[in-house]
């Protein structure tokens, strides 16, 4: 199972320029987790397209619909104690934003602290650094 970041997840949803690879990765990755709030990150992101343009309101119905159909399949990391605690480390040693270390986390807790052989998927550059830091496959997208 790989860990997805909200920023790889997006691309699935509407055409970016990173669609395709992010396309590519899925069908080898049957099983999707994410951390519980990812589905409101990618809410957020879907509705600043939308603000500035870049998707209309029938365009935004089917980003909906599919982060819907998504967010059905995927397993989510639900323990906020745990998450939280494993986010205060990680923004000790790493230069991450909030969410993304809650993503980290997340990804952490689903691979038991034991990373070494596990996937994380991301776009996000300081993510993607600091997930290989800590043990984790870093596709590059």
């Amino acid at each position: 199972m790989n860990f997805w970041d909200s920023s790889a997840l997006v691309p699935l949803l509407v055409e970016e320029p990173a669609s395709a690879d992010c396309r590519r990765l899925l069908p080898d990755d049957s099983a999707v987790a994410v951390w519980a709030l990812t589905v409101v990150e990618i809410a957020s992101s879907l509705r600043r397209k939308e603000r500035e343009g870049g998707l209309d309101s029938p365009a935004m119905d089917v980003a909906l619909a599919r982060l819907e159909a998504l967010a059905a399949s995927w397993t989510e990391i639900e323990s906020i104690p745990l998450v939280r605690a494993k986010a205060m480390r990680l923004l000790a040693v790493h230069p991450l934003r909030a969410a993304d270390a809650l993503q980290l986390a997340a990804a952490l807790i689903l691979v038991g602290d034991e990373p070494r052989g596990s996937t994380f998927v991301t776009r996000d550059v300081r993510l993607r650094s600091a997930a290989h830091r800590e043990g984790f496959q870093v596709p590059v997208l």
